[in-house]
């Protein structure tokens, strides 16, 4: 009796265009759900008031660090898991899934430990006031001591996208954002019949959504995912692995980890101004991410595609994949830029802004919005980076961007006494990142695509 030939995996068969958008659209329609949580989540706890907002807002670089372990860890597993199945090593398709597995439980223990431990500390490094230390604790403490909804769910949903069943991934992401947003007034302000929660009331429904979500991201992984099986008999971790995976995840977690350094320094800067452009700042975070969020979505759905290719050895698709993606990119931003440029009034005003922080307002969106293409384009070529392997290319562009260019700018230009002026570090950071980017990639080309095939 023969053995049953495996069948192709779609993304080394199916037209590459075609690919991408299958893979990519589920992926973009659960980042803007995910961008539209992190609105309605500010608004609500807004209610309570303002020590409560700030309280969440100072979680945010501990939040952050956590998303970016999952995540990061999570790029490296997608890299691995797709190269393997590229080159049909199936029993290493498995191996590679539990250690994954592993690591988002040895990550866990280690944020549960920061929350019975550190919560403290890590509020009282950033503020005085006993109200907001007081808040923070109540919701530091829940983030981070049930935080295992959001490990396993990254974890689950990379398995997922390895064999390209992106659009799973979507249902996964957006249920557990959708339960977040229906639970959030009801936990805080104790609508039918639940305790009025404050505070808390928000982190126990971010953490209730990331538990329903890791759960319903395990059973389809069970239902539909029979390309990876995961086999706990006699399991030890594989360090062999596991320097895999972080050899492309370490650079990418401390890549994602560095828009809290970016954040802070800006802040900083911002502030010496008035507290209105430190406003402006956070409302244009919350803004720009309904634009970048889809681009990242595609480069979810770029990243398994690009990797599966490089196992297989297929140096055409590799290509095609990088120029679509750069084409659909930039055509994003360029709308985003267009609205950026031509109603920044009404998209301020969607958080009621004063006089005062629309005069700064409009010209920031708009000055910032310059480099929202070019950007586009580099955060292609950093994924693309990332799954070929080389994840510290992606790094040190991130690193130059944000730490080495646009803070020391920004406050060289905040030293001519005009805020407007310090939103141009942005686009200046940008031309810097290009070329960058544009060095690697060649390098990238010169050294493995050309070689495939």
């Amino acid at each position: 009796m023969g053995q049953t030939k495996p069948v192709e995996n779609k993304m080394g068969v199916m037209p590459v265009n075609k690919l991408l958008i299958n893979m990519s659209l589920p992926m973009m329609v659960s980042m803007l759900v995910q961008a539209l949580y992190n609105v309605v989540d500010s608004v609500f706890v807004a209610k309570i008031d303002e020590n409560a907002l700030t309280a969440v807002s100072l979680a945010f670089p501990l939040q952050n660090l956590m998303i970016a372990v999952a995540v990061g860890t999570g790029v490296g597993v997608n890299a691995l898991l797709s190269k393997s199945l590229g080159e049909k090593n199936f029993e290493k398709v498995n191996r590679t899934a539990v250690n994954a597995v592993f690591l988002a439980a040895i990550s866990y223990l280690a944020v549960l430990l920061v929350g019975i431990f550190g919560i403290g500390i890590f509020y009282r490094s950033q503020t005085s006031d006993v109200r907001i230390i007081a808040y923070g604790l109540q919701y530091g403490r829940i983030c981070c001591c049930f935080s295992f909804g959001v490990f396993l769910q990254v974890t689950m949903e990379r398995l997922l996208q390895s064999t390209g069943k992106t659009f799973y991934t979507m249902i996964i992401q957006g249920t557990g954002a959708i339960i977040n947003i229906i639970l959030d007034p009801i936990l805080i302000f104790g609508y039918f019949g639940f305790p009025r929660m404050g505070v808390a009331g928000a982190a126990a429904a971010t953490v209730t959504g990331q538990i329903i979500a890791s759960i319903l991201a395990v059973i389809l992984n069970q239902k539909v995912n029979h390309e990876v099986r995961m086999k706990w008999d006699g399991f030890r971790p594989d360090k062999t692995i596991i320097g895999q995976i972080y050899k492309v995840g370490v650079p990418s977690i401390i890549m994602q980890s560095i828009a809290s350094v970016m954040t802070y320094g800006m802040n900083l800067i911002l502030m010496s101004f008035t507290s209105t452009a430190t406003a402006v700042f956070g409302v244009y975070f919350k803004l720009q991410s309904f634009i970048f969020m889809p681009v990242f979505g595609l480069n979810n759905g770029m990243i398994p595609i690009i990797a599966y290719n490089y196992g297989a050895d297929s140096r055409e698709r590799v290509v095609q994949t990088i120029r679509y993606s750069t084409i659909y990119a930039v055509m994003i931003m360029a709308v985003g830029t267009f609205i950026f440029h031509v109603f920044p009034a009404n998209l301020l005003t969607m958080f009621e802004a004063s006089e005062t922080m629309l005069q700064i307002g409009v010209p920031a969106l708009r000055i910032i919005s310059v480099s929202f293409v070019v950007a586009g384009y580099c955060i292609v070529c950093g994924s693309v980076f990332q799954a070929l392997g080389n994840g510290v290319y992606s790094l040190a562009v991130s690193v130059a961007r944000q730490l080495i260019v646009l803070l020391p700018v920004a406050y060289l230009l905040s030293r001519l006494g005009n805020v407007n002026y310090v939103w141009w570090s942005f686009p200046i950071a940008e031309m810097a990142s290009v070329m960058m980017s544009t060095i690697f990639l060649v390098r990238i080309h010169r050294k493995i695509i050309s070689k495939l095939g």
